[in-house]
């Protein structure tokens, strides 16, 4: 069995990404090994978390279709009414599903 071109590309590309992946996390856990986590270093680490959410989510409320916003306005209603992320999650991925059965 011989691997063609494109697929040996993709394979070196995946295991590539992988180790980057794995020394970026390792990095960031030596690095913050080395910090003292003190309240502003906290609320930086808070802070961050939410900014990156809202990173991620912005562009799907923008460019999405309507199954996506109707997913997050549910998500975010679930969150606001019991404050736990996994039904919250489960609500959003149900919507988007049901909404993108019936509606289209």
């Amino acid at each position: 069995m011989s691997l063609s071109s494109p697929l040996l590309g993709s394979i070196v590309a995946i295991l590539l990404m992988a180790v980057v992946t794995a020394l970026t996390r390792t990095g960031g856990l030596l690095v913050m090994s080395r910090v003292p986590i003190g309240p502003r270093v906290e609320r930086f680490i808070n802070a961050m978390a939410g900014s990156v959410l809202v990173a991620v989510i912005t562009p799907m409320a923008i460019e999405g279709d309507w199954g996506a916003r109707m997913a997050l306005l549910a998500t975010l209603g679930v969150m606001l009414v019991l404050r736990k992320p996994l039904p919250a999650i489960a609500m959003g991925i149900a919507t988007a599903a049901l909404w993108r059965f019936w509606i289209g």
